[in-house]
């Protein structure tokens, strides 16, 4: 181990706020044992993200990119290749992960799986007796003006061909998608944009239900002690891949490699677990590290959830701005 000197290099990390690779604890031990000084810096969606990689080149070293938008980042030549042989955790990555043709092209890795995960639905455990079992109880008039969903067009039209049974990434029937949404729209209360939005209204009890990202849920729980509880709706719901990838003109590749590596090893997946909550890992040796009634492995690795679930696919730039116009007319409307 090494202390961290004055001129150690920095590592520049695009992220999530509050989503691990910022954890104080996890930082430390990093820069602690390679010597490299991390700065982090955050966004809140997607699009933030790409805008923050094109509009500051060669100001990060690494970024945590959803694998949907890998592509677009690629086209875009904001991020670069990453030789695997530098990233020693990586030969532990899960074979379908790893070889996602999100994360592939041409032979060469653009971006190491991290975590994956699931937007399904999280609930006020005081308003329930019993854990509903599917999707529909969002529409309950029971629930009526307590229902959340997050403030993302993507996002809200794939939960709404869940709801209306379609397939995520080849919605056949949109207006069917629309008239669900329509339907949903005066349930809801607001709609939320950040993790700390959520678990503050279950904390003061103003809401009962709503679409929550499992990781979140986790970590409502473990770390914050709130009465959620994750639903993994009968209908489904949609799952994503998060992954590291290298910015173009990064000035310190080889403390990137060291991040990545650290962050998908297992001593550190089962501390964050353990300590805050947190997706599963794409790690296959970290999920069997955990115990082996841990959410993440009992419930998560379920056969039966995995049959249910439909991982995101890249949108195309046309799909973006059809979903992002029903989705500002819908919030209009519900004004």
């Amino acid at each position: 181990m090494c202390a961290v000197s004055a001129d150690a290099a920095e590592l520049h990390v695009l992220n999530w706020k509050g989503y691990g690779a910022d954890e104080p604890w996890a930082v430390e031990a990093f820069e602690k044992a390679t010597g490299h000084k991390v700065v982090n810096d955050f966004f809140n969606s997607e699009q933030e993200m790409l805008t923050k990689l094109r509009t500051n080149p060669g100001l990060y070293d690494v970024v945590m990119i959803n694998a949907a938008f890998t592509g677009q980042a690629l086209a875009e030549s904001l991020i670069q290749p990453i030789d695997t042989a530098k990233i020693q955790n990586y030969a532990d990555i899960s074979g379908d992960k790893a070889n996602s043709p999100m994360l592939n092209q041409d032979g060469k890795v653009y971006g190491v799986p991290w975590v994956w995960g699931l937007t399904a639905i999280a609930v006020n455990d005081k308003s329930f007796e019993t854990p509903p079992t599917s999707i529909s109880v969002m529409w309950d008039e029971a629930h009526k003006g307590r229902v959340v969903i997050r403030d993302d067009a993507v996002e809200a039209i794939q939960f709404g061909a869940i709801a209306s049974g379609q397939n995520i990434n080849d919605i056949k029937d949109m207006d069917a998608v629309k008239e669900k949404l329509t339907s949903l729209m005066p349930q809801i209360r607001t709609f939320w944009s950040s993790e700390n939005d959520w678990n503050q209204m279950v904390a003061s009890n103003q809401i009962d239900i709503g679409t929550y990202w499992s990781g979140s849920a986790d970590r409502a729980k473990t770390q914050f002690n709130l009465p959620v509880s994750l639903v993994i709706p009968e209908e489904g719901a949609v799952a994503w891949l998060d992954a590291f990838s290298i910015p173009v003109g990064s000035d310190n590749v080889e403390g990137a490699e060291a991040f990545i590596n650290y962050m998908i090893d297992p001593e550190f997946y089962v501390e964050w677990v353990t300590k805050v909550g947190a997706p599963v890992s794409a790690n296959e040796k970290a999920v069997a590290a955990l115990p082996e009634d841990a959410f993440n492995r009992a419930v998560m690795g379920d056969s039966k959830v995995a049959d249910r679930i439909q991982f995101q696919a890249p949108v195309t730039d046309e799909q973006r701005k059809e979903y992002l116009a029903i989705w500002q007319e819908l919030k209009v409307g519900a004004q």
